[in-house]
């Protein structure tokens, strides 16, 4: 299942993240991993979470990125959830391939019962409707 945390830049989307991540992994069956743009909420976050920078990984495109969870989640067979911190950014999305990269990430989430839960930053009203479904907090 992907789940959405949507609002502006500077709106408070990465605590909520950081909050719901350090929630879910004290009742986690399987393993956690936060993935970001660098190391910079390492402390913030439980030491249970795995925290993987992005840019550690030389990630230039978005079949790059969707490789990238591909590899995170074949390494990983007790995977429970993947957060996406600044996904515009770290998965390199733009007007051209949104659409395709999100598809991507919900038949993966639905293929290997992972869920996936990013942080957007654009308004509710600004996302396509077929995303409006998922988002559990817009600010």
């Amino acid at each position: 299942m992907i789940q959405i945390i949507s609002g502006e830049k500077g709106k408070g989307k990465t605590k909520i993240l950081i909050d719901k991540a350090n929630t879910e992994v004290r009742a986690a069956k399987g393993s956690i991993v936060y993935l970001d743009k660098s190391n910079k909420h390492m402390y913030e976050l439980s030491n249970k979470i795995r925290l993987e920078n992005v840019r550690d990984y030389f990630i230039e495109n978005d079949s790059e990125f969707i490789g990238f969870i591909c590899g995170i989640i074949s390494g990983d067979h007790d995977l429970q959830a993947v957060f996406l911190d600044s996904f515009l950014k770290i998965a390199n999305i733009n007007e051209n391939n949104f659409d395709t990269v999100y598809s991507k990430l919900e038949k993966i989430s639905e293929q290997f019962k992972v869920d996936l839960i990013l942080s957007i930053s654009r308004n509710y009203e600004d996302l396509p409707d077929y995303m409006k479904k998922n988002v559990v907090v817009s600010l």
